[in-house]
């Protein structure tokens, strides 16, 4: 007779997968939020930060916050883990960091101080979508 063992290991249904591509996802969720002026790069083995970096805009504090809010319940209702943000309680620059994707959202005037997609596309020769 086999022993039995001292310890049963409880056993957990594994989180639903993501079914739509974590770049999709992105792009249509700020799309739906009417960001402006989104672009993304395609970074993919020229960092180790993320294969993306998308850059886009709200039309004020308010905006950038509502898109970055729905951008975190997208991610969440598709199987995504939470996504790290930073910038929130300000919103002149929200900063989504969903690991594979790296999601800037600026105010426009904030955006154009920090140019980051030019500076990102010149330093890696980076594609802007």
């Amino acid at each position: 007779m086999a022993p039995t063992p001292s310890h049963t290991v409880p056993t957990t249904a594994p989180e639903a997968s993501p079914q739509v591509p974590l770049i999709d996802l992105i792009v249509a969720s700020l799309e739906d939020a009417k960001a402006e002026d989104t672009i993304s790069i395609d970074i993919t083995g020229k960092s180790s930060l993320s294969d993306h970096m998308v850059v886009t805009s709200g039309r004020s504090n308010r905006h950038v916050a509502a898109i970055a809010d729905q951008l975190v319940k997208a991610l969440k209702d598709n199987g995504y883990d939470k996504p790290r943000i930073e910038g929130l309680p300000a919103a002149d620059w929200v900063l989504v960091d969903a690991s594979d994707v790296i999601v800037h959202i600026f105010r426009p005037e904030v955006r154009e101080f920090y140019n980051i997609e030019k500076m990102w596309a010149a330093e890696f020769g980076a594609d802007t979508h």
